[in-house]
């Protein structure tokens, strides 16, 4: 006869068993879905796209369409069987279809066929696998332009296809990969006048919506850290760390534009903490100061890259998605266009 303390512990292992084994099977269904999905859409692509004449292929896959449902439901309408068609031409190359069937479902892949520039495409698709995002996250990550947001986005096709392989493959994380600009900070309801310590207290009272905006993997360390340099009491905003990075990440808060004072304060706060406070195995500390506005050439002649700098805009009142897009996609062609006048010069 069992104890009830032994027969506690056998329900608890029963019910991970089936969890378990019921999570398996998920997956198991799931990859058999996308790779059917994959084939057929290819086979109708080479079979009915291949032949020219428009009016044939409608009418061809309509008929296909209905043949599949009443064998097979409505999973199979004219309308899923061209997201099929779809899916098959975007992610013309299997393997990297396979590469991720294992974390992404069908759901995941249909909002990524709509994505037309394939290194954006690319960019979401690895990241949802590395980071495993639901479906839900990976919607809210597309809407809120995490791609244009994010440095890496500054960087040419190349570099950034090479950066998210070393990702994956390697767990070597681009800190490019991480901070963005700018930050979406209209959750913190600030109107009218207010001064950098209400900015400050208001992030703290929706630190966990702050750290959302930042990323999954910073942690709060502290508030208005105190640092004492030649009897001389310094105060750092806001000190987080990154998991992956292996980083502190100080957080230095501006009302007005980035001025040059403001880098010499950030190199003080980081030297301090790459000398006190780094421990074994962590990499030097990264600084980022958030500016309500920038100065796009004092950025550009202080060399902020080099010295683990980043500066970034924040907004507490977001525009219309269509005039930030236009913004973000201007930004990224003028920083492109530097990177490859550069490398042409050298």
């Amino acid at each position: 006869m069992l104890q009830n303390q032994d027969y506690q512990r056998l329900i608890i292992d029963l019910k991970e068993l089936v969890d378990k084994t019921r999570s398996q099977v998920a997956v198991q269904v799931n990859s058999a879905m996308v790779i059917l999905y994959w084939k057929l859409g290819q086979r109708i692509n080479e079979d009915v796209l291949g032949n020219k004449r428009a009016e044939y292929g409608k009418e061809i896959i309509l008929h296909i369409s209905q043949q599949l449902t009443v064998e097979f439901g409505s999973s199979f309408s004219e309308k899923n069987i061209r997201k099929m068609m779809q899916f098959a031409s975007v992610f013309d190359d299997f393997e990297i279809v396979a590469s991720a069937m294992r974390q992404l479902s069908w759901t995941h892949f249909l909002l990524l066929i709509p994505i037309t520039q394939d290194t954006k495409r690319n960019f979401y698709l690895e990241v949802c696998k590395i980071e495993n995002w639901s479906v839900r996250t990976l919607k809210e990550k597309i809407n809120s332009l995490l791609f244009e947001r994010t440095a890496i986005s500054k960087k040419p096709e190349q570099i950034i296809n090479k950066e998210l392989k070393n990702w994956s493959e390697n767990n070597i994380l681009n800190p490019d990969l991480v901070f963005k600009d700018p930050y979406f900070l209209d959750f913190l309801e600030l109107k009218d006048t207010f001064s950098e310590k209400d900015l400050e207290e208001s992030i703290i009272v929706e630190l966990q919506k702050f750290i959302s905006e930042l990323g999954s993997d910073f942690a709060f360390l502290s508030r208005q850290k105190r640092i004492t340099i030649d009897n001389r009491d310094y105060y750092i905003d806001l000190l987080f760390y990154h998991r992956k990075l292996k980083s502190l990440v100080v957080i230095e808060l501006k009302l007005g534009e980035f001025e040059a004072s403001h880098k010499g304060q950030m190199e003080l706060y980081l030297s301090y903490l790459n000398k006190y406070e780094k421990v074994e195995g962590e990499n030097p500390p990264i600084g980022l100061i958030l500016c309500s506005g920038k100065n796009s050439e004092h950025i550009e002649l202080m060399n902020l890259e080099g010295d683990n700098i980043k500066i970034a805009e924040y907004l507490l009142i977001l525009p219309s998605e269509r005039i930030l897009l236009e913004k973000l996609n201007r930004s990224i062609e003028i920083a492109r266009n530097k990177f490859e006048n550069k490398s042409n010069i050298k």
